[in-house]
Formats: C-alpha cells, structure tokens, sequence
C-alpha cells in the first residue's frame, strides 16, 4: 500500500481495501460458476486492524455456497509488512454475494459448491444462516414500505 492509499488519519482507506476485496471475491465467482458475475450485495465488511502504508496486502477468497444463479464468497485481508518477517495478519473480512449472468446481464445457473472438508462443510452452513437473514431482512422492510404506503406516506 502507498500514500495514495491513505486517509486523512495516515492509513489505508476502507474503500481501497473494499476494491481489493470485491475484485478478489469477483475472479473466483467468475471462476467457480465458469463466466461473468457480478455483486450483488456485500455485508459483514469488518475491519480488524488498520492497514499502513508499506503493508503488503494478501486477499484471499473462496466461493462458500451457491444458489440457483447466486454465490456467498467468503474472503479473508491480511498485511505484513514489507520490511519485516513477521507472518502477515488478518485485518479484515467480508461476505459478499455475486450472481451469475450471461452475455445480456440476465442470471443464469451457476455450478454447486461441493463443500469437501469440515472447514468448508461449516462455512457452506454459516452462509446459509446469513442468506436466511438477508432473505428475512429484505422481507421485513419489504412490508414496512407497503405498510408506509398502505398508511399514505411516501418515502
């Protein structure tokens, strides 16, 4: 990371590691479901330690569960930095979902993830949980907004 990086307090801006990430979860969306995708949502971005400058950033990621045309990708920041031998460590994390597309934009399938370990076993059930809470949460203020409206308020 350079100074180009930074923000005004002197490290790496959230949005600079959020590009990372989202790049990083794109290519092994496209990967895994064999063609383009594209984000459609990222929830759960924690910053756990500050990047600096002169830090080499890792990111890793990897496709936790797939729907019809949809996949929860995991990824995982890390840094070390440059000038020391110390092992790199996790700063951040996000799950973000992609969808499959075609070469109009429209969903299509996308292959199953065949979790084969018990790490992937875990991380294929824990994005279940957190696709059941996104589903219930667009629901819920689905409703309100209809109640709103039901009521005469325009939002």
């Amino acid at each position: 990371m350079t100074h180009n990086d930074t923000n005004l307090l002197g490290t790496v801006h959230g949005g600079v590691i959020m590009k990372l990430v989202d790049d990083a979860a794109g290519a092994v969306a496209g990967r895994h479901s064999g063609g383009p995708a594209v984000t459609a949502s990222m929830d759960e971005m924690a910053f756990l330690e500050p990047v600096r400058v002169g830090d080499l950033v890792h990111v890793k990621a990897q496709v936790n569960w797939t729907g019809r045309t949809s996949m929860e990708v995991g990824v995982r920041v890390l840094a070390e930095r440059w000038n020391e031998s110390a092992p790199a460590t996790q700063v951040g994390s996000a799950y973000l979902v992609f969808a499959g597309v075609d070469a109009d934009g429209k969903p299509r399938r996308v292959p199953p993830v065949l979790p084969e370990t018990e790490r992937d076993k875990r991380r294929y059930q824990e994005a279940q949980i957190r696709r059941t809470h996104r589903l219930a949460r667009r629901r819920a203020i689905m409703e309100l907004r209809e109640k709103r409206a039901a009521e005469g308020f325009e939002d």
